[in-house]
């Protein structure tokens, strides 16, 4: 059943800030969380007291929620949200946050997400991750998503012919755009060969189909048009969004996600095409998932992914811009702002602030993200279309 959704009328995003990743960090989270919400201020000019409206997205804040960090920040917000939701969170604080400007209950909102990476972070983190992973997974060894995204990866190269030679394509495209851009922790160049001549992680995921984990934070800020207009911030308006969470969860194995079930309405909303869209930024941490949002989003029929990947080059100049910063395959993965990896990196580009990354005359740009593998498959999918202001 479809319900008709507001236009998000006069609600913009602005200021799209990122704290440089490194590999590990001795840092708390709170300190990530804290540098972005300070680069927010610093970049638009707002004194912390007029920030009245704060969206959190972390997995190592420990014992602290959002209410917490507001204390540890000396903040007071009249709206206050918490989105545990991986690579989704991004988008979905978005919404949040578009919607309590839109109806009055803040006026400035901080969308804020990063993660530390203390040497056993990962391991602690994977460990309690979800009842299922610890009740289903974890007791038998396969710790964290390698051996769930194996699984997913194995059924559809074999129902849909995709090679690792595709796969790889990705990888190697995302590289070299991450070259271009000074956040990504990647720095050396990736050659197909070297894809597929690397070693076994979880047959048929090889060292370069997993994300590398790291410390480090992204944020953006939502207001209104006439808000960003005194402040002189660029910003970027909103078309249209969308998520859903535990779609299809009678598939007995994942090749589709919960965007197959919103994208005609998100479109229609947005009053766009997959042939208006200048670029996409897709949640990555494993090239199969990338596959099943070009199907999903409707850049192609389901099982046409592997014939799409050869169709294009995906590289900043070339045909079909994608994962512009170089995605987390090549940026690396700050824990919950991984899910803000690639709506920050639009908001650049539809800003004109991308630098070498930038996409020549990008006018509409997607983002779409997927979170919280749970056992055998991502429950938290959502996705937006953005238009430069």
């Amino acid at each position: 059943m479809s319900h008709p959704r507001l236009p998000y009328d006069d609600v913009v995003l602005a200021c799209p800030v990122t704290i440089a990743y490194e590999r590990f960090s001795e840092h708390s989270a709170h300190y990530w969380l804290g540098s972005a919400l300070r680069r927010l201020l610093d970049d638009s000019g707002l004194q912390k007291t007029q920030v009245d409206g704060v969206c959190v997205s972390s997995f190592t804040l420990g014992n602290d929620t959002a209410v917490g960090l507001m204390q540890h920040f000396q903040m007071s917000p009249r709206w206050l949200d918490h989105i545990p939701m991986g690579g989704a969170s991004g988008v979905v604080a978005l919404r949040r946050a578009a919607r309590a400007v839109q109806c009055g209950d803040a006026s400035i909102i901080a969308c804020i997400a990063g993660d530390t990476n203390h040497k056993e972070s990962f391991k602690h983190t994977v460990s309690a991750f979800s009842r299922f992973s610890q009740d289903a997974v974890y007791p038998y060894g396969a710790a964290g998503p390698n051996g769930s995204f194996a699984l997913l990866t194995n059924y559809y190269m074999h129902h849909y012919g995709a090679t690792r030679a595709d796969f790889g394509k990705l990888c190697v495209a995302q590289r070299n755009n991450a070259l271009r851009n000074p956040h990504a922790l990647m720095k050396k160049p990736l050659s197909l060969d070297d894809y597929l001549n690397a070693r076994v992680i979880a047959d048929p995921i090889h060292l370069f189909d997993c994300v590398m984990p790291c410390a480090g934070a992204e944020g953006y800020l939502v207001m209104r048009r006439e808000q960003a207009e005194a402040l002189g911030l660029p910003y970027v308006r909103i078309l249209g969004s969308i998520e859903r969470h535990n779609a299809f969860h009678h598939d007995p194995v994942q090749y589709r996600g919960g965007w197959a079930m919103d994208i005609d309405e998100l479109y229609s909303m947005a009053g766009v095409s997959p042939r208006d869209i200048d670029f996409l930024e897709t949640y990555d941490d494993y090239p199969v998932i990338n596959v099943l949002q070009f199907e999903d989003l409707g850049f192609c029929e389901k099982g046409q992914g592997p014939q799409f990947i050869r169709d294009h080059s995906f590289t900043i100049d070339g045909s079909f811009p994608f994962n512009t910063s170089g995605g987390q395959l090549s940026v690396g993965q700050a824990g919950a702002a991984g899910g803000y990896l690639g709506l920050v990196q639009a908001l650049r580009q539809l800003t004109n602030t991308a630098g070498n990354t930038q996409v020549n005359n990008a006018r509409i740009g997607m983002v779409s993200g997927f979170g919280m593998i749970n056992y055998d498959r991502g429950i938290c999918t959502a996705a937006t279309i953005l238009q430069r202001g």
